[in-house]
């Protein structure tokens, strides 16, 4: 029994902190808070402007916000090779948060979201017998949304070194576009616009 109401404490929890992610990214001024934040990396942090940058990553993955917003800041920020290394280790750093968190404390909630995916069945079994390579192919080619799949892989078999090592191999080319992308921008304003949008956009395809 107090199992039982350990795991329904853990799901209504989990349950309350996505609604009030939801609700954040459609009523704060959420653009402003990254433009900000941008903003105070490129004024204030000098050297450890990279390490911040990457770290940053952690919340925003682990709460489902998207954060191709500092993806496009590392590039805008610090150029191509260093804004890369930054958010490619920032984006692996924050998926792997997510992986654990979906492991533990969270996997209730991640195992009755995924009669929302059933294609993800299929990948679950296929996992067992190559489980670096599926995790890969996944990163290559976004079949499901990014964040979810954060916390449905949590679920796996795959160990959480397979995961990440995967994980940063396959989201290599698209953090280099993005951090490409960045470095063409001519003002942080350019960095942020439209993050509203694409936040919402993000948030209903992911339901």
């Amino acid at each position: 029994m107090a199992f039982h109401w350990s795991s329904l404490f853990k799901f209504t929890f989990l349950l309350l902190l996505l609604a009030a992610i939801a609700t954040a990214c459609f009523t704060l001024p959420v653009e402003k808070i990254l433009k900000d934040f941008l903003q105070w990396i490129e004024q204030d942090l000098g050297p450890w402007g990279p390490l911040v940058l990457a770290v940053a990553y952690i919340p925003l993955t682990v709460l489902a916000v998207p954060a191709s917003v500092l993806t496009l800041g590392g590039g805008y920020l610090f150029g191509l090779p260093v804004g890369f290394v930054a958010d490619s280790i920032g984006a692996t750093i924050g998926a792997a948060a997510a992986f654990l968190l979906g492991r533990t404390i969270g996997r209730s909630f991640v195992i009755s979201k995924l009669k929302d995916y059933p294609q993800f069945r299929a990948v679950a079994i296929a996992i067992r017998k190559s489980g670096f390579k599926i995790v890969l192919l996944l990163r290559l080619v976004p079949l499901l949304p990014f964040n979810m799949l954060n916390y449905l892989l949590s679920v796996t078999p795959v160990s959480i070194w397979e995961y990440m090592l995967a994980s940063w191999l396959g989201m290599m080319p698209i953090t280099f576009a993005l951090v490409y992308v960045g470095t063409t921008l001519k003002d942080l304003s350019d960095v942020t616009h439209g993050w509203g949008e694409f936040s919402k956009t993000r948030w209903v395809r992911a339901k």
